[in-house]
């Protein structure tokens, strides 16, 4: 049975800093695309940033700016989103999720439905 777990969101200043961790059970981590996504209150999820199998590729949505990175750690079965300079837009509940597939990073960013398992988020919050 795959479980995908994310973690380390909560409440955070304007300005600050916050990394979410998401952790895979039950699928072999190192032959998946990971991925983060999010869904603020009342918007369609959108894409953050996606990461190829072995962490050499990356991928991120425009609207980054460079603020956030993805990364992975394969020997722990974990994804990470690292995120600076967080601000009230940014405010949304966060998803993880795997893929397998051969596709660009760009086009799976762009395809939330072709994902094979999801997490069942993460809050953040930017507020002062």
């Amino acid at each position: 049975q795959v479980q995908v777990v994310e973690s380390g969101g909560g409440l955070v200043q304007p300005g600050g800093s916050l990394r979410l961790s998401c952790t895979a059970s039950g699928l072999t981590f190192d032959d998946y695309v990971m991925g983060w996504f999010r869904q603020a209150r009342g918007q369609v999820r959108e894409a953050v940033a996606c990461i190829n199998e072995d962490g050499g590729k990356t991928f991120y949505a425009d609207y980054m700016k460079g603020r956030f990175t993805i990364s992975r750690d394969n020997a722990k079965n974990t994804l990470y989103l690292q995120m600076h300079s967080l601000e009230p837009e940014d405010t949304a509940v966060y998803y993880c999720a795997a893929v397998r597939s051969d596709w660009p990073l760009s086009s799976l960013l762009a395809t939330p439905n072709k994902w094979d398992y999801w997490g069942q988020g993460t809050q953040v919050t930017v507020s002062s």
